[in-house]
């Protein structure tokens, strides 16, 4: 898949294939099909893994580099251990203050679990194969709104309905597109996970005795 290969099927929906008469320009159907992929990505966005490495007597970290940043879930310092060891964090800006008592030397390794946006662009997309038709539900229905919008009151060569259909169209398939989100939302997904180890060791309850 490719923004190429969407804009196709996304031609195909909105049965707007003939090339000496579209209705959506390239550059317009690619307009919703990117906002589509950011409303899937924060829906859904991609997980991913930096490492960062500290500087000497700090415990702050830029995270300006991680590019298309919806949030961070986990960072684990110091790396290599097992279990990983998670710290809290606290984030402002761009910067990741790690929550930790001594302060790291320098260059040392952090990794920083976080999550980002898709990409879909003409050579290659993170969307997963599954979720392709939702991107393109979610983008015809942009597409067929904006058109509505636009030629209400004007005349139309479909006749003076057109602008309805394709409203009520792309109202259905926007109530579609949000009902995948909400299914397949990240939010929504069962997650078991520890990100931190106890700051004490549990009391073996067998050991304990009198009131």
């Amino acid at each position: 898949m490719n923004l190429s290969t969407m804009r196709d099927r996304l031609r195909q929906d909105l049965h707007d294939e003939d090339t000496a008469n579209q209705r959506w320009t390239d550059g317009e159907l690619d307009r919703h099909i990117q906002r589509a992929v950011r409303d899937f990505s924060l829906s859904a966005p991609l997980e991913a893994k930096s490492a960062l490495s500290t500087t000497a007597a700090s415990r702050d970290l830029s995270i300006a580099g991680l590019t298309d940043l919806v949030a961070i879930e986990a960072v684990e310092y110091p790396t290599g251990d097992y279990p990983p060891a998670y710290v809290p964090y606290s984030v402002w800006l761009s910067t990741l203050t790690m929550l930790i008592d001594s302060t790291p030397g320098g260059a040392e390794s952090v990794n920083v679990y976080h999550t980002k946006l898709h990409t879909l662009d003409a050579t290659s997309s993170t969307l997963p194969s599954r979720f392709e038709d939702v991107v393109a539900t979610g983008a015809g229905a942009y597409a067929a709104l904006e058109w509505a919008s636009f030629a209400t009151n004007r005349v139309n060569v479909g006749g003076q309905d057109v602008w309805r259909d394709y409203l009520t169209w792309g109202q259905e398939r926007l109530a579609e597109f949000e009902r995948a989100l909400a299914r397949h939302g990240r939010r929504n997904a069962v997650r078991a996970r520890s990100l931190y180890r106890p700051a004490t060791t549990p009391v073996d309850q067998s050991t304990v005795t009198g009131p």
